[in-house]
């Protein structure tokens, strides 16, 4: 008998195995949870002699044949985990978004997240117990919030400086898959590539399943939806945000875009020195000119944490093209009334209030009189055109019922993700702290 023959077609029987161990543990999580159908129908599977157990890069499963079965032979449980780590990786576009960051703390950072997603399923097709390596590292990755996603995570570990010992030993508690089919650098021009489209577009039809779905929609999945609701956040330039509050307005500049280099150059070498069509001293341009901010100072919110805002908010806002020459922005301090109302008109007084800022309140939160003063100052014809309002809070208070005629906006402070309820005609943005402390180029959340 022919040994090559042989090896071949043991190695064809090692594939179709692991192919059909594939297979059943896609339907046995199905069986399990079956808001996941389209995420777990979503990987292709092929074997790759070259990949650590399996891993996937958004397409496909690639799988090592002989490791799977391996896998398999010490339970059903740890080849449906592996399934669903990956599948997991998909559903938080971990392998579309890793560019930039270190390479070792990113993936340890997915691989804690996905098995913290994981293990707080309690699905008999997927549970094991704990280790107290586990547990320790997902009490304090996590703290006293629910949501434990792999920024969160990137951050911890980039601040933690784990010696080299200890990261393999973490390393080899949470690691599942291989990654080496992640994206390993950027699309260009922010534009998200087609794999991670397709999986937001997955992720957003699981999150509204599991909002909608009533019975399935068990305490046990409530810590998976806050982490999808997390995820589902879309990164938000906190410039282009501002310009919802901007206006047009005519400016003393050359405006090139609007000059004919033609006709200019066809006079000059017409006549020798004069110009048929000059450049237009003013140029139309889009930015802040009556503004408000608010800032919630009741007992809730951390003083260094609305700091943080009106320096971020003040960074953008001083920029050569954010404000005009002449503004007109109300600072107001508010808990359950007005504290302070501060008027600045040019960048010197808002640099000098932001030198000078003292927090004013610590009371309830009432949203009301800040907007009553606002429509008191509309009265009293303050403003030329008021653009819209920024309200910087935690959330817990009292908004107004009748739409007022200007743009609103509140940001809200949250460390955990669940919805607040805020009026139809608002604009929601939602923040973690760690965000405020970030520079400006990492970009806000929106909802």
């Amino acid at each position: 008998m022919n040994p090559v023959y042989e090896e071949k077609k043991q190695s064809l029987d090692f594939i179709e195995i692991a192919g059909d161990i594939l297979k059943n543990a896609r339907n046995e999580l199905y069986l399990n949870m079956r808001f996941l159908d389209v995420a777990l129908s979503s990987l292709a599977f092929l074997p790759d002699a070259q990949i650590r157990i399996s891993g996937t890069d958004g397409s496909i499963l690639y799988f090592q044949p002989d490791a799977l079965v391996a896998l398999f032979r010490r339970g059903r449980v740890s080849v449906n985990r592996q399934y669903l780590h990956s599948i997991v990786h998909c559903l938080f576009s971990h392998p579309f978004t890793g560019h930039g960051r270190d390479r070792e703390y990113w993936n340890l950072a997915c691989d804690i997240a996905a098995e913290y997603v994981i293990d707080g399923l309690q699905k008999k097709a997927v549970h094991l117990p704990k280790t107290a390596l586990r547990r320790e590292v997902y009490r304090t990755v996590a703290g006293e919030d629910s949501v434990v996603t792999a920024e969160r995570v990137y951050r911890y570990l980039c601040g933690l400086h784990l010696v080299q010992a200890q990261l393999d030993m973490w390393k080899r508690e949470f690691t599942a898959d291989d990654h080496s089919r992640w994206e390993q650098e950027d699309s260009g021009q922010n534009r998200p590539t087609p794999r991670k489209q397709r999986w937001d577009d997955i992720r957003d039809r699981m999150q509204t399943e599991l909002q909608t779905c009533g019975g399935e929609a068990s305490e046990d999945l409530k810590s998976l939806e806050e982490q999808i609701c997390a995820e589902s956040r879309k990164r938000y330039d906190y410039k282009e945000f501002l310009r919802k509050f901007s206006v047009w307005k005519e400016e003393m500049q050359v405006d090139p875009d609007s000059f004919d280099y033609i006709f200019y150059n066809y006079g000059m070498s017409l006549y020798g020195n004069m110009p048929l069509i000059e450049p237009l001293e003013t140029k139309e341009v889009q930015k802040v000119e009556d503004f408000v901010i608010v800032v919630d100072t009741s007992m809730s919110c951390k003083g260094e944490l609305i700091r943080s805002f009106l320096e971020e908010t003040y960074s953008v806002l001083s920029e050569s093209e954010g404000f005009f020459r002449r503004i007109h922005v109300h600072i107001l301090q508010c808990d359950d009334r007005v504290q302070e109302d501060v008027l600045v008109t040019n960048q010197q007084e808002m640099q000098e209030y932001m030198e000078h800022f003292t927090v004013r309140g610590f009371g309830g939160t009432d949203f009301r009189p800040a907007f009553a003063r606002v429509q008191e100052l509309l009265q009293r014809g303050c403003f030329t055109k008021l653009q819209g309002l920024i309200y910087f809070t935690d959330g817990y208070g009292t908004f107004p019922v009748k739409k007022p005629p200007y743009e609103t906006a509140f940001v809200f402070m949250k460390e955990q993700y669940r919805d607040i309820d805020v009026p139809p005609w608002a604009i929601k943005l939602i923040i973690e702290p760690q965000e405020l402390e970030e520079a400006a180029d990492k970009g806000w959340t929106r909802r």
